[in-house]
């Protein structure tokens, strides 16, 4: 009935319609056909395609209107953009025109500001999923403020109300048919309690500080050793030198290695935690692991996806301690290129726990670390083969961008009182070049054999955003040579070479990264054009990746005398378990940089009133961001820039004054000063000084 309607109301010379107007026109005779047509048309409605005029009581196609719908995402500082999709830029929408629309609302808005911005004129499909927020009292009624700017205040049913004090951060979830009145689901603590700040962004994206009860009662099952059934069908690797590297603070260790020079070149064995052996599949563990797709990174804690019981303890390759583990062993000729690989269950027993800041101090600066003094010769041939892996990763277009990560400092109060950068030596670029080999192989082992697989897979760059970087180099004056359309990881990497030696260089590859696609999971391997390779999935950590986890077990049931069965079990559910995996993956991500927002404005409210030097990181039409050396982001506001009224150049990525004596553009070099920054909001505000 759907492409009747809108085939009505295309051909019709009045393009809104009243609904017995369109009944007419669609020949309709009795009552259900009509309210069936009723039924369609408020589902229309809620979908996006019509827009019914409350006023008016008419339908029309909102193609056909002025209005355009999407999905509203709201910044922690207020404002939001509506995503339209269909390639259409995302449109700004103020805290003052959110008309009560909250996070993850789908909305219908107008253009306003010549069409620069968005006005929310109402609110589709309200999200009725659960928020957090914080309790108040008024006229002795319990309310709570969502922390989502420009969401509706909810009330509170009086059962749920016990215990509550004004000021504690709650979990909330609207009650059904009623958008102002809800449920609290949990007591996250008092907004000034230690940690309650980073916790309420951990249930604002769904994830749980604890594990649920049954889940922690599964546990008694899981050895804390292994013992020798575990073992029988594995190969020995205890008696081979192998050992991990990872940060100074790392407690799961899920990746250890391992090399020897042969004659053809090196044989290289990557050794993973086999997770799978503990958590089995439809199990109490596995359904929790799943649900949380992904541990994720804070700045003073981790939300683990497995219990630490596992994560730290009999699935972490610990030094000195027998482990079950999955090994790919690769022989690679002198060129980079494995020519031979074995992937099996095995047994192992790492020697020693390394850092990278010993490893590198070892390569890097030729000083040797007490207890390192053994492993010295093999470090210096995993460097030789990682130099060598990374020039084949070059050569096959690996795009090597560069994106500064912060790194938060926090006191025992957790309080920031440091950002600094994270670095990236070469004992890091050294482990990252033996993950990739090991993923390129075992993805391989699954693609090229045919069978269902799960792929982290990485689209061409979009078109229309490709168009936009070569536009803003035009405008910077600079002329490169290369293709520009049906361009591959090659062309790419062939174009920012060229732009490596200019001054702006962080600039121009900060507006590279923009025009990139997301990488994803999936089921259908289109291959990875960042890493310029054919065949990508993840393999090497599955402590804290749910994909990995799923690419362990595919890799055991193809190894076993799999059948047809086991394949189509596969095949119907890698999609749905792909999807899902990217979901969680992209919230960790949102959590992670909310807290690191809200911890940067919470570390600038101590340096109100500074100086400091910036780049223009940001352009749109209601002012400029700017990112400090340690990537702390502040907005100048188009009504404090001098020079009276601005207009947005979108080629240039420009903000142009009217008399055309004052151009802000990203890339650009200012000195501001903090005015005012928000824990609460986690907005900074700068101005500019001098001019």
């Amino acid at each position: 009935m759907e492409e009747s309607i809108i085939e009505v109301l295309n051909n019709v010379d009045r393009p809104a319609m009243s609904a017995i107007e369109i009944n007419d026109e669609l020949g309709f005779e009795t009552i259900e056909d009509y309210k069936k047509l009723e039924s369609v048309l408020a589902d229309m409605c809620t979908k996006g395609i019509l827009y019914y005029s409350e006023k008016k009581k008419r339908y029309l196609l909102l193609k056909n209107s002025h209005l355009l719908s999407g999905k509203l995402i709201v910044n922690t500082k207020g404002y939001g953009f509506v995503v339209i999709g269909d390639g259409r830029k995302d449109i700004y929408i103020s805290k003052d025109n959110l008309n009560t629309a909250r996070n993850n609302d789908i909305v219908l808005i107008e253009l306003i500001n010549d069409k620069t911005e968005g006005r929310i004129v109402k609110i589709i499909n309200r999200d009725s999923e659960s928020f957090v927020g914080t309790v108040y009292f008024s006229d002795g009624k319990c309310f709570v403020k969502p922390d989502d700017k420009g969401g509706t205040d909810i009330l509170i049913l009086d059962e749920y109300t016990k215990g509550l004090v004004e000021g504690h951060k709650v979990l909330v979830k609207p009650v059904s048919g009623n958008k102002y009145v809800g449920s609290i689901l949990e007591v996250i603590g008092h907004k000034n309690d230690i940690g309650v700040d980073i916790l309420s962004f951990v249930y604002k994206y769904g994830f749980k500080p604890k594990f649920p009860t049954e889940v922690l009662d599964s546990l008694v099952d899981i050895p804390d050793n292994i013992d020798n059934e575990d073992i029988s069908d594995r190969v020995d690797l205890r008696d081979k030198v192998i050992f991990t590297i990872d940060g100074d603070d790392t407690k799961d260790i899920d990746d250890a290695i391992s090399i020897s020079k042969i004659e053809n070149g090196y044989e290289l064995g990557v050794h993973i935690a086999d997770v799978s052996h503990y958590v089995k599949k439809d199990s109490e563990l596995d359904k929790e692991a799943y649900e949380r797709g992904t541990s994720v990174y804070l700045v003073d804690r981790v939300i683990p996806m497995l219990p630490h019981q596992l994560s730290n303890g009999i699935c972490s390759l610990n030094p000195k301690q027998d482990r079950l583990a999955m090994s790919c062993v690769m022989k690679i000729d002198n060129n980079g290129k494995i020519y031979s690989y074995d992937i099996f269950k095995s047994v192992i027993r790492s020697r020693i726990q390394m850092t990278y800041n010993n490893v590198n101090d070892i390569l890097d600066n030729n000083n040797i670390p007490s207890g390192y003094e053994e492993y010295v010769s093999d470090l210096k041939l995993m460097k030789e083969l990682s130099d060598i892996l990374r020039k084949k990763m070059v050569k096959n277009g690996y795009i090597e961008f560069t994106s500064p990560e912060p790194k938060i400092i926090v006191d025992d109060v957790c309080h920031p009182i440091e950002i600094g950068l994270r670095n990236e030596g070469t004992g890091e670029n050294m482990i990252e070049n033996f993950m990739v080999a090991a993923n390129e192989t075992v993805g391989g082992y699954v693609f090229y054999q045919e069978l269902p697989g799960i792929y982290r897979v990485h689209d061409r760059p979009d078109e229309k955003r490709l168009a936009s970087f070569f536009d803003f180099l035009s405008a910077r004056g600079y002329v490169v040579n290369g293709k520009r359309c049906d361009i591959t990881s090659k062309d790419l990497q062939y174009i920012l070479n060229q732009l490596s030696d200019k001054p702006d260089a962080k600039i121009l590859n900060d507006m590279a990264i923009r025009s990139q696609a997301k990488a994803v999971y999936s089921a259908e391997n289109i291959g990875h054009f960042g890493l310029g390779s054919k065949c990508y999935s993840h393999f090497t950590s599955p402590i804290r990746r749910y994909p990995d986890l799923i690419l362990h077990r595919l890799v055991k049931d193809y190894m076993s005398n799999y059948s047809n069965e086991v394949i189509s079990s596969w095949e119907s559910c890698l999609p749905e378990m792909a999807l899902h995996c990217s979901v969680k993956e992209q919230d960790a991500q949102n959590c992670e940089r909310d807290v690191d927002d809200m911890k940067m404005a919470e570390y600038m409210e101590d340096h109100i009133g500074e100086e400091f030097n910036g780049v223009i990181s940001g352009v749109q039409e209601f002012g400029i961001f700017v990112e400090l050396d340690n990537t702390v982001e502040g907005l100048v506001k188009i009504e404090d820039l001098p020079g009276g009224s601005y207009s947005y150049v979108e080629s240039s990525l420009s903000l142009v004054s009217k008399n055309k004596k004052h151009k802000y553009t990203f890339g650009d070099v200012v000195r501001v000063r903090c005015i005012r920054a928000s824990k609460d909001t986690s907005m900074i505000d700068f101005e500019l000084v001098g001019d």
